[in-house]
Parts: structure tokens; sequence; C-alpha cells
């Protein structure tokens, strides 16, 4: 009997098995994707353009080459606005970080009022910046303010908050503080309930103070939080404007003026679109550098 079909020797080719692909997905992600493009990416990459052209939004920007960074080089007013910058996150960050990393070990430690205090601390954060501005100029106004009505009741003299050369900085420096704590106090408060309790109940049974257990236990167990939040700090600094712009205006004398100010005026007051755009790559430098130099030094030092 001889078989229907006749069996073949030849290995079967085996196909790949089809991807299938679900646009249902590229869908949902284009929703978050297509903004940032077009309102971040592009946004970037045209103000790179522009930093090497003239343009004043009206007519055809002209290449000018490094013209542009050799002006900002020239630029007295923008060295002023780099030292008044750094003056600012001198004071400002450290001191977001001790009183933020002070206000998490108060409600960590479950102090009476501690649950208030939470509420206070982070209530700040969530206020916009306009009404940070507004409340602080109120609030430091040299007549009716109730800063120098306080240091008025005890014999001292008022003090022009914001429109002394010497005092207005100052003002700027505590509204901003005041400010920005909550972030910090978050992210802190995060880090300490992180804690593992036996490292604390174990420094406990060994006789360890409270600033002992603070010191060797606590404060090493949450650095890379500390060291995460100097930095984020430092970039927030660098890039004041609100409060600088409602409760000063850069005033007295320019000796309030930020980077990002006179990038400001530069940019929508005087219509020097390319040198604004100059100007924003130099300070992106400036911040991308110390925030890796200060991220650096602080990794080392915590080892």
């Amino acid at each position: 009997m001889i078989p229907d079909t006749i069996a073949s020797d030849e290995p079967k080719v085996q196909t790949a098995p089809r991807i299938r692909t679900d646009w249902v997905a590229y869908v949902f992600v284009s929703f978050f994707t297509v903004p940032f493009i077009l309102f971040n990416i592009l946004p970037i990459l045209f103000g790179f353009y522009l930093a090497f052209h003239n343009w004043s939004i009206i007519g055809t920007p002209s290449f000018v080459g490094f013209g542009n960074f050799v002006r900002a080089y020239n630029d007295r007013l923008l060295w002023q606005a780099l030292f008044n910058t750094l003056r600012y996150a001198l004071v400002i960050v450290p001191a977001v970080v001790v009183l933020a990393y002070l206000a998490a070990l108060f409600v960590h430690q479950r102090w009476p009022l501690s649950g208030l205090a939470r509420t206070f601390f982070f209530a700040p954060n969530v206020v916009a910046a306009t009404v940070v501005g507004l409340v602080w100029v109120a609030v430091l106004d040299s007549k009716t303010g109730p800063v120098n009505a306080l240091l008025t009741s005890f014999g001292a003299s008022a003090i022009p908050w914001l429109t002394s050369t010497q005092w207005a900085w100052i003002g700027i420096s505590a509204a901003s503080v005041w400010w920005d704590l909550g972030l910090a106090f978050v992210l802190f408060l995060a880090a300490l309930q992180d804690v593992p309790r036996e490292l604390e109940e174990a420094a406990t049974v060994d006789g360890a103070r409270w600033d002992q257990k603070l010191r060797y236990v606590i404060l090493p167990a949450t650095w890379p939080t500390v060291v995460m939040v100097l930095t984020l700090q430092l970039i927030s600094t660098l890039r004041i404007f609100s409060q600088v712009y409602l409760m000063t205006a850069g005033g007295p004398a320019g000796t309030t003026m930020s980077v990002i100010q006179h990038i400001y005026n530069s940019a929508v007051v005087r219509n020097m679109m390319g040198y604004a755009s100059a100007v924003s790559i130099i300070l992106f430098v400036v911040i991308l550098t110390l925030a890796a130099l200060q991220g650096r030094l602080l990794r080392r030092g915590g080892r």
C-alpha cells in the first residue's frame, strides 16, 4: 500500500511570532509626552539657538556667535545679580536645611503640640508665590508691619526691611526660608520615620544620650536625604525670582536683584531675547557645577 503523503526530511521553517503593537498605550503616554516636548524640550533647544543670535521678538534672528556671552561677561548688572543670588544661597540653603531638620525631629519625637507643628511647618509650602510676597511685604512694612511694631515695643528702632540696601536682601531671605521650609520638612520627616527603631533602642540600651543618638545613629541614617535636600534647595535658591520681584522688584539700587530677574528684565522689558538666552545658559552651567560639587563633597563627607 502506498501512503497518501510522503514525509519530508527537511526541517520545518518556524516563523517569528508576530509582535502586536498596542497603540492605545502610546495614546495614553502622549498626553504627557507631547506637552513635555512642546513646552519643555523645544523651548530649551530654541533658547540654545537664540543664545547665539540677536532677536527682539519681531523680525528675523541675526547670528552673532559668542557676542551675547561676551556682553554678559562685561555686564556689571549681571555680576551684581550673580553676587546677590549666591548671597541668597549662602543664607537660605543652610537655614532651610537646619530648621527643617529640627522641625522634623520635633514632630518625629511626638513631643507636645507636634500634631499642630506638622501643619504649621508644611502650610507655607502650599501658598502661592504671590500670596507669600504680599504677606511678607505687609509683615515687614516699615511703618505698619508687626515686626517693626514688636521691635519698637522693646525700645529698638524700626528697620527699613524692604527699602534699605543693607536690610532688603535679609527680608527676602526670611520670606524664602519660611516658604521653602515645608518641602524639606516633609522629606526629613519621611527619612526619620525610615530609621530602624532597633538602632535607636540599641543605642539607648548602651547608655547613649539623645544628642549621641542623633549624631551617631539618626544623622548617618538620614544623610542621603540631607544631601538630596541640600541639592534641591541650592537649585531652587539659585533660581529665586518670585519673592524678589514681588517684594522689592530688585531694588533698592539693584542690591536684591537675582539672576532670574535680570534675565526677565532683559527678555521682557528690553526685548533682548538672545542676550537673555545666553545668560540663562550661563546660569544653567553655574547651577549644574555648584550642585555637582556640593553633592560630591557631601557624599564624601558622609562616609
